[in-house]
């Protein structure tokens, strides 16, 4: 039986017109983008058009691109080079919300280790970050804020703009991860006014192994790589040119869907609900479902039953058990932690993000399985 895939939310496909914008640079292409001859050049000039678009779909300069090798370097190299450009001696307080990515939340704990402080703002029932919360956290020797924009397990929108203006009223830049959001929703730079943005390219039609850290003009970082002069000199190392050139293919992709894209996958989502609540007899329960989600997001707990078991009897749906998202099956996941969900209902709890190519037979047979899977494990 053909899969059912509804977790794009955790990686997409490839899509075929960045594939084919990749290839070459895996085959005749393959030169050093620092090296001066023609092969050299050719590769380089890959990147730079790359850079455009990605500077394109997001609303900045070319020269505030960084590529990484993904989100969490991205993130790491946000928190950290804002950290050691003040140098360990200094020390300081940073602020980190408590829905963040593990790629966030550790390279903050690392921080603490080294001598930093660290205040986890707390979230909303809803899942939210308020900005009167940031202000409260913020004190007079913090020297960086790190809110996500959009929530990867249920797919809650953070205020993010109002943030920024708390932000910087005390003088702390504001980095947000948008991994989740970049695609998904549109997302301008200077309408969110962050200092220091992230995303990856395979959360998006582009290869895994790519991302990209958006630092606006004046803010300082410290270096994780140290060498070579590659990307200003901020990240040493011979780039990634075929993921990166793959990246801008997909950039220009989501740049000329955009608002056609989000209109269909909110569609998809809220038949998918709509289907769901119909065959439950007990409550189905929706988190974040009083605030703005992400138009593919859904997370949803089924009453009475154990969301690791019920995905077991349907193997052919792919979808992520919020309880299993870290690893730790004994675990709730941190948002819903974070939420103040009940165990019971964290346990229950499946996340379903569609994508580009969910189509609404696959959404019918979503459905179908996860109901029949209800009924036999529910308790």
């Amino acid at each position: 039986m053909r899969s059912l895939y509804f977790d794009y939310n955790a990686t997409t496909p490839i899509a075929p017109t960045v594939q084919q914008a990749v290839l070459p640079f895996l085959a005749e292409q393959y030169g050093d983008p620092s090296s001066s001859h023609g092969i050299g050049r050719a590769a380089r000039e890959a990147m730079e058009d790359a850079r455009e678009h990605v500077s394109a779909l997001i609303g900045c300069d070319p020269e505030e691109i960084l590529f990484t090798s993904g989100g969490t370097e991205s993130n790491n190299f946000a928190i950290k080079g804002v950290a050691f450009a003040r140098g360990l001696a200094s020390g300081g307080h940073i602020v980190v919300s408590a829905i963040e990515h593990a790629s966030v939340i550790q390279p903050a704990k690392f921080l603490e280790r080294l001598g930093f402080d660290v205040t986890i703002a707390p979230a909303t029932g809803q899942g939210i970050i308020t900005p009167a919360t940031i202000r409260d956290a913020i004190r007079a020797d913090t020297i960086l804020v790190s809110v996500m924009l959009a929530n990867h397990e249920i797919g809650t929108i953070q205020p993010l703009k109002q943030i920024a203006d708390v932000c910087h009223e005390a003088g702390v830049p504001l980095h947000t991860d948008a991994t989740q959001a970049v695609g998904k929703m549109r997302v301008q730079v200077e309408e969110l006014d962050a200092d220091l943005l992230t995303f990856s390219g395979h959360k998006m039609y582009a290869p895994k192994g790519v991302g990209v850290l958006y630092v606006r003009q004046q803010t300082i970082l410290e270096p994780l790589f140290h060498g070579g002069g590659q990307e200003t000199g901020l990240r040493a190392g011979c780039e990634n040119v075929a993921s990166i050139a793959g990246l801008g293919a997909a950039c220009m992709l989501v740049n000329k869907s955009l608002d056609a894209s989000l209109e269909r996958l909110e569609k998809l989502r809220d038949r998918l609900l709509a289907l769901l609540k119909a065959g439950m007899v007990d409550g189905l329960i929706v988190h974040g479902e009083r605030t703005r989600r992400l138009a593919n997001t859904l997370s949803v707990a089924f009453p009475h039953a154990n969301a690791r078991e019920l995905l077991a009897h349907v193997p052919e749906l792919c979808a992520n058990a919020s309880s299993a998202s870290h690893g730790d099956t004994d675990a709730i996941s941190p948002t819903l932690a974070a939420m103040g969900v009940n165990p019971d209902i964290a346990n229950g709890t499946v996340r379903l993000s569609v994508g580009w190519y969910t189509s609404e037979e696959d959404v019918e047979r979503a459905a179908s399985v996860l109901l029949r899977a209800w009924e036999a494990v529910g308790r």
